[in-house]
């Protein structure tokens, strides 16, 4: 299957895809990203929109210590490590960016809790850059239909934008989440009327 098919398929199975976190700005996105490790979007959304209505700014969350922090985020998973990091990462951004959240990648990728994939959605979704992260779902729908061969999320993102087209990558990304989460899933994934078994390893492996 050639590369402009394939982007064709993903264009007709998801012509609207799009982030499925909610937020207003650049720093709510983050922290949103940041909660979204190992937890899904609708379960961030709701922790979030109680959580912004206060703290929605670098300088606001710093009022909150590590267990506030905690306790408002706990349902999220991981609440120690993700608070540690968001706090961290706001007092970075208003020590070293004067309360902005950088729109640089290396700057961005300098922040606790940030790396390639958080740093990735940032320049896409929120500075609207060209931007290919590799979550969990891409990383999985990768490897399945052997456009990549890593279980290394950096390896599999050099992969894909050297043979994808910088203008599509963004919208790839969503495309390929949402495609990982409804339909290629990790278990029993929903392999009827799929366009891709004909290069899906899961698919041919299974028959």
């Amino acid at each position: 299957m050639t590369k402009q098919k394939i982007v064709e398929n993903f264009n007709k199975l998801f012509p609207d895809a799009k982030c499925e976190l909610e937020y207003k700005t650049p720093y709510e996105l983050l922290v949103a990203v940041i909660l979204s490790a190992q937890c899904t979007d609708k379960r961030v959304n709701i922790v979030t929109k109680e959580l912004f209505k206060k703290f929605n700014t670098p300088e606001t969350m710093l009022l909150l210590s590590q267990a506030e922090l905690e306790e408002k985020i706990h349902s999220c998973g991981f609440f120690r490590n993700k608070a540690k990091s968001i706090l961290q990462a706001s007092g970075d951004i208003v020590k070293k960016f004067n309360g902005q959240v950088p729109s640089d990648f290396d700057e961005l990728c300098s922040l606790s809790g940030v790396g390639r994939k958080t740093a990735n959605v940032m320049m896409s979704e929120a500075f609207k850059g060209d931007a290919l992260a590799v979550d969990t779902h891409v990383l999985r729908v990768s490897n399945r239909l052997g456009l990549a061969n890593s279980k290394d999320p950096n390896k599999v993102e050099f992969v894909l934008k050297d043979f994808f087209d910088k203008k599509d990558w963004s919208r790839l990304h969503y495309q390929m989440v949402l495609f990982g989460r409804y339909k290629c899933k990790a278990i029993k994934p929903d392999c009827k009327d799929c366009p891709f078994q004909t290069i899906c390893k899961y698919f041919n492996q299974e028959r």
